[in-house]
């Protein structure tokens, strides 16, 4: 498979060449990326902010892009809730779905399932998640091309300052060159491009970042203003006493105690001198730095959780409940995007390269599990199945994460059923033996053999009056006639046969 003419997405045909798919892209390697090492000062005023995102919004985000990562390493609020976010995605499990039962595209689906198994597979996701704060990621697929089956042996993620987005197609990155004004497309199936619709717009104007940056910045001023506060007014103020007749020297010891006294909170004097200790009798300005830190916290946590009450109001278990279903829709919404990504950028190559073009291809599929309330379902069946509810065993053990039981396994269940059976078992083995060793139970079993003709004679006449009555309630009145009519001396024989059998039997006994 040197090389193979394939369709790129937009339809074009291309060749792709197995050595620029196994090494890294030159952009990454060359004098490009030594002017990335620049120091980005985290002094953030409203002027400087402004012109960030404005020459973001004419497609020169390269500052924006740093300012979003130093966000990350300065601001522990912006990064627990952005990496959060990111982890309510990367967490869930990932599906393959085959494109349609047939066998081919059956062992498609089983090849692409190998492939997302892999370390390396789960660990990209996280930084596919890294576009949720800057907009847009870019991460660099290395190919194996030396086995059989061509698969990604890498994934590296790249700096956002690599790329620029194309000036016709807004929503599709090109590699940026030093000798190109234009940017350079990339190679098919060399890169996942992940480019979350977290709003209409510019994708540059997406990210998470862009809603963050003015809280972060008003922040900055919060806190080096609270710094200054508690700098000034969190030690008590220091004045040193001393007499009239004290001289020059012990004026310039006085001081030098005072100072020292600060950092070393022991000292000297002498008698005659004093040093006086005057506490700040103002309150309520340490708690409104404290107050307004706290609610540029919350409206970071609703711009990028869509709630505040899981990460800092502490509330009760219900009112998180309610606020958690705000999240899941959005977890749902990122987990789609980023199937979506994958399938694109990873499933569709890794096809193409190793199975040729198809009409259809498998998905995969990143789905969020609704958590079971068990004791709700509990409570549905312990009332709906008794009244005749009819629910598979073997759903309602998925459903709870249980699987079938094996046999011989010990199995668990209400001691009293277990009681129940064990008495049954006890009194049907306690009838056999009984039955097998005492002859007196097969008193009575000879003249019952043959019962029929016993009663025959005996409920004859009843026949022929059931035959004879015109209704039911002649059938009645003819009842007390007929009963001179019933003959039972042969059951009645057969009833003194088998007393004086039995009272033979007992009189044997003793």
């Amino acid at each position: 498979m040197a090389t193979s003419t394939i369709l790129d997405k937009y339809g074009n045909p291309m060749k792709v060449d197995e050595k620029k798919l196994s090494k890294e892209s030159e952009a990454s390697v060359r004098k490009l990326t030594n002017k990335f090492g620049d120091i980005f000062t985290s002094e953030l005023t409203p002027q400087r902010l402004k012109r960030i995102i404005q020459a973001a919004n004419m497609g020169q985000p390269d500052e924006f892009y740093k300012l979003a990562e130093v966000m990350e390493e300065h601001d522990a609020h912006y990064a627990a809730v952005l990496s959060s976010r990111k982890r309510a995605v990367s967490s869930l499990n990932i599906q393959v779905k085959a494109a349609s039962e047939d066998p081919k595209d059956v062992e498609i689906a089983d090849a692409v399932r190998t492939l997302t198994e892999q370390p390396e597979f789960i660990d990209m996701l996280d930084d596919a998640l890294d576009a949720l704060g800057k907009g847009s990621s870019a991460i660099e697929m290395l190919w194996d091309t030396t086995s059989t089956r061509w698969t990604p042996k890498e994934f590296v993620w790249r700096d956002p300052r690599l790329f620029r987005f194309h000036p016709d197609k807004r929503r599709t990155l090109q590699m940026k060159r030093d000798d190109m004004e234009e940017g350079e497309d990339l190679t098919y199936g060399k890169f996942i491009t992940h480019m979350p619709k977290l709003k209409s717009g510019l994708q540059i104007r997406t990210g998470l970042a862009r809603v963050a940056a003015w809280s972060y910045m008003l922040k900055g001023y919060t806190l080096r203003g609270w710094a200054a506060y508690n700098e000034v007014f969190g030690m008590p103020l220091r004045v040193g006493k001393f007499d009239k007749s004290a001289s020059e020297e012990d004026k310039a010891k006085l001081l030098q105690a005072v100072i020292g006294i600060a950092n070393d909170a022991a000292g000297i004097i002498p008698k005659e001198m004093d040093i006086e200790f005057i506490t700040n009798s103002s309150r309520g300005g340490d708690s409104l730095f404290e107050r307004f830190s706290e609610y540029l916290d919350k409206q970071v946590s609703k711009g990028v959780l869509g709630q505040t009450m899981t990460t800092d109001d502490g509330s009760s278990l219900a009112q998180a409940e309610v606020h958690n279903d705000v999240r899941e829709d959005i977890q749902r919404s990122d987990a789609r995007q980023a199937a979506s990504t994958l399938s694109r950028d990873v499933v569709r190559p890794f096809v193409d390269f190793n199975f040729g073009v198809q009409s259809a291809y498998p998905v995969i599929l990143i789905e969020v599990v609704e958590a079971e309330d068990l004791e709700r379902m509990a409570n549905v069946l312990g009332t709906l199945v008794p009244l005749g509810l009819r629910v598979q065993m073997s759903e309602v053990r998925s459903r709870i994460g249980f699987s079938e039981p094996e046999k011989g396994t010990e199995l668990l269940g209400d001691p009293s059923d277990q009681d129940k059976a064990g008495k049954s078992s006890n009194t049907q083995q306690a009838k056999s033996l009984h039955s097998e060793e005492d002859p007196f139970e097969e008193i009575g079993q000879e003249e019952l053999a043959d019962w029929q003709p016993q009663v025959s004679d005996l409920l004859a006449p009843v026949r022929q009056l059931a035959k004879s009555a015109g209704s039911y309630e002649e059938f009645l009145e003819g009842l007390s006639d007929i009963a001179n009519e019933m003959d039972d001396s042969a059951l009645a024989q057969k009833i003194t046969d088998a007393t004086q059998k039995a009272t033979a039997f007992g009189d044997d006994r003793g």
